[in-house]
């Protein structure tokens, strides 16, 4: 596996001139890639100068092979395995950034509020919360070029041999190089440390995180942790923030069982 062989296979020409490209394989219905996006969240914003990404859906096959439940998509009851997959990708379809958004809504749905996101249903709701142009992702889900996509990400999948989920691939801009591989789930600071190794560089320059205005621009949903995580501060802190930009109407607080998520209003 060489960044030749990915250059020729599966080059992006959209992506962003950077040192580094980042290859995130994940399964949208594994709660460890759930917990990865908080610290890719904190990555790109101290460090996304650095690097451009690229979020590759690897669902289990096994999963895949689930006879559909019902067939009748007039009804609006389709239910399988698959389809959270097809709709990200008919998602990205309308943009990058509306391709992340109904990710992240989707994982809140089903991690934080126990939703069955394999339903055609309810991915529907996901996609008018995620704010895309509804018609088109309708559209779009039953198009071939969502099914496609998402074929091309497994194939993509195959050919790097990533077999466990989540992994990142870490590319430089030399073709010859070799890709770094991690498997699985680890802290912060250790891909940190890869990404400072493999840029060759002593030290890196560190963004400073935006305003909470900003950050909620970018990021439309956050929960406590991952404020408090960027901003380098005490949940406590960050509650007692939050709570002020809700006082200000700029946010709407979501308590849920186990988190409590923040929305711009």
């Amino acid at each position: 596996m060489s960044n030749l062989d990915l250059a020729e296979k599966i080059l992006d020409h959209t992506a962003p001139c950077k040192p580094m490209e980042l290859y995130v394989f994940m399964d949208p219905m594994n709660p460890t890639c759930w917990d990865l996006q908080s610290i890719i969240r904190k990555l790109q914003i101290e460090y996304g100068h650095y690097f451009s990404m690229r979020v590759v859906l690897s669902t289990q096959l096994s999963a895949l092979n689930t006879t559909v439940k019902s067939s009748d998509m007039s009804e609006g009851n389709l239910e399988h395995p698959a389809l959270p997959s097809v709709a990200i990708k008919a998602a990205e379809l309308q943009g990058k950034r509306a391709g992340n958004r109904f990710l992240y809504k989707l994982q809140e749905h089903l991690f934080l509020q126990s939703r069955n996101v394999t339903s055609y249903d309810v991915l529907l709701e996901i996609a008018q919360e995620a704010e895309l142009d509804h018609a088109e992702f309708k559209d779009d889900f039953h198009s071939v070029h969502s099914a496609k996509a998402f074929q091309c990400d497994l194939r993509i999948t195959r050919e790097m041999e990533i077999t466990e989920v989540p992994s990142i691939v870490f590319f430089n801009e030399c073709i010859e190089d070799e890709g770094v591989k991690v498997s699985g789930l680890y802290s912060y600071d250790v891909y940190l440390t890869i990404l400072q190794e493999m840029l060759g560089k002593d030290r890196l320059y560190r963004q400073s995180p935006p305003s909470l205005d900003d950050l909620f621009t970018k990021y439309q949903t956050m929960a406590t942790h991952e404020v408090a995580s960027i901003y380098n501060i005490s949940e406590q802190t960050a509650e007692r923030e939050l709570k002020k930009q809700v006082l200000q109407q700029k946010l709407e607080r979501i308590p849920l069982q186990d988190e409590t998520l923040w929305k711009v209003k």
